[in-house]
């Protein structure tokens, strides 16, 4: 049985797409650049922001670092004023933690938007929350080095740990550190993508997980 459940956070346990969709536009609007549709951001999502703005952008935009910093400056200040948790997403995580389970979340989305995100919707529920922060000497996924890291915190083995995502990202990112994964269908990757890119356990609600760990809503 897993001890230890470690959560992607966009597309997984919270739908940001539209506040993320609207920090792109205005970015990409300031810098005199074309826009992005609904459906282009939710493709480009997975790797970080780093490599979302520089996929909306272009690889060959000349003012690429300022819409980067613009990109921030609006996402911090309106990174949640249509992002909500997935339906059911709250009670799935409530029923693990009443059961033992340890609770973390591992995203590359920046440092200061996954605690702050996290913090706003899940207050008192996750034991640790990491964001991208490669400037403190840890890879971002699909590098294991902070789950690793976390999994060290818990003192969990490999085999009592679960990771849990929507992409390709975070199935490699499990693979890489040697523990199952868990891919959720109502994320940002459909079920063929997932499929297609190495998925071996795909869940169609989150009252599935708690099928999983053998824990009741």
């Amino acid at each position: 049985m897993y001890k230890l459940a470690v959560f992607d956070l966009d597309g997984t346990i919270l739908d940001t797409l539209e506040d993320l969709t609207s920090a792109v536009k205005f970015a990409l609007e300031n810098n005199g650049l074309p826009t992005r549709s609904r459906e282009e951001v939710r493709s480009f999502i997975g790797n970080g922001i780093v490599n979302l703005m520089r996929r909306a952008a272009g690889e060959n935009a000349v003012n690429g670092d300022k819409v980067l910093a613009d990109f921030k400056t609006y996402y911090k200040e309106h990174c949640a004023e249509q992002t909500k948790p997935y339906a059911g997403i709250l009670e799935t995580l409530g029923a693990l933690k009443r059961n033992g389970v340890q609770l973390a979340v591992l995203s590359n989305k920046a440092h200061f938007a996954t605690t702050l995100l996290a913090q706003q919707y899940f207050s008192g529920v996750f034991d640790t929350v990491v964001g991208e922060n490669e400037v403190a000497g840890i890879r971002k996924k699909p590098a294991p080095d902070a789950l690793y890291a976390i999994m060290k915190k818990y003192g969990t083995s490999q085999k009592e740990t679960v990771y849990i995502g929507d992409s390709e990202v975070d199935i490699q990112t499990a693979k890489n550190a040697g523990v199952d994964c868990i891919s959720v269908r109502w994320g940002f990757k459909d079920e063929a993508f997932l499929k297609a890119n190495g998925a071996s356990v795909i869940v169609q609600s989150p009252e599935e997980i708690l099928q999983i760990f053998g824990v009741k809503q």
